[in-house]
C-alpha cells in the first residue's frame, strides 16, 4: 500500500493547508467584519474553495464517516455536505457580490440538467430541522450562539444562503470546524501550520 502523503499529495496538501490558515486568521479578526461586503464575500468564497478542494484528500473522507459516529448529529454532514454545497453555490453561480445577494431555486440549480451536487443536496436535506451549535473563541473570551437552517421548500422560491447560514458568525463557526477536521491529518502543529 502507498504511503500517505505522497509527493504529490504532500505539495497539494502544503500549498491548500497554509492558504486555508491564512485565509482563517484574517476572517477570524474583528476587523474582518469592518470591511467592504464583496472583499469579505471574495476571502469566505476562496476559503470554503480551498477547504472543499482539501477534502478531496482520501484520508478525510475516513473522518467525515467517524464523525457520523463520535460526534453530535449532523456534524459529518454538516462539515462535509453543507461545506461544500455552499462552495459550489458560490463556484457554480458566481454572479454574486455579497454573501446576503446569494440565492438559488430549483430552476436555477438546474439550468444545466437535474441531479447534480447542489439538487441532491436541497432534495435531501430540505425540510430538515434547524441545528443548533455554540463556538468559543478564546482569544477574546467570547461564545457566539448561532443556528443552521435547512429550506423548508425547494421549488420556485429563492433560497438565501444568509437564511441558512448567517455571514459573521456562521462563517466563523464554519471555519473553526473546516480547521478542526483539517487539522486531524496535521502531525505536529509548529510554525508550518
Amino acid at each position: 500500500m502507498e504511503a500517505r502523503p505522497n509527493k504529490s499529495e504532500e505539495l497539494f496538501l502544503s500549498l491548500g493547508y497554509n492558504r486555508f490558515y491564512d485565509l482563517f486568521d484574517e476572517i477570524m479578526m474583528d476587523d474582518f467584519w469592518a470591511k467592504e461586503d464583496c472583499y469579505r464575500f471574495g476571502k469566505v468564497s476562496s476559503i470554503f474553495a480551498v477547504y472543499a478542494e482539501l477534502l478531496a484528500y482520501e484520508p478525510f473522507k475516513h473522518v467525515l464517516e467517524a464523525l457520523k459516529t463520535q460526534r453530535p448529529p449532523m456534524e459529518s454532514e454538516i462539515g462535509g455536505p453543507l461545506f461544500k454545497f455552499v462552495r459550489n453555490i458560490l463556484a457554480h453561480f458566481p454572479v454574486f457580490e455579497t454573501w446576503d445577494e446569494v440565492w438559488v431555486s430549483k430552476e436555477l440549480v438546474n439550468w444545466q440538467r437535474e441531479g447534480l451536487t447542489i439538487d441532491r443536496f436541497l432534495k435531501k436535506y430540505t425540510g430538515h430541522d434547524e441545528v443548533k451549535y455554540r463556538f468559543w473563541e478564546a482569544d477574546k473570551k467570547r461564545m457566539t450562539y448561532m443556528s443552521i437552517s435547512f429550506p423548508e421548500k425547494y421549488g420556485d422560491n429563492k433560497i438565501y444562503l444568509k437564511d441558512m447560514i448567517e455571514e459573521k458568525d456562521g462563517v466563523k463557526f464554519s471555519l473553526i470546524m473546516m480547521r478542526q477536521i483539517l487539522n486531524t491529518q496535521v502531525e505536529s502543529v509548529g510554525e508550518n501550520a
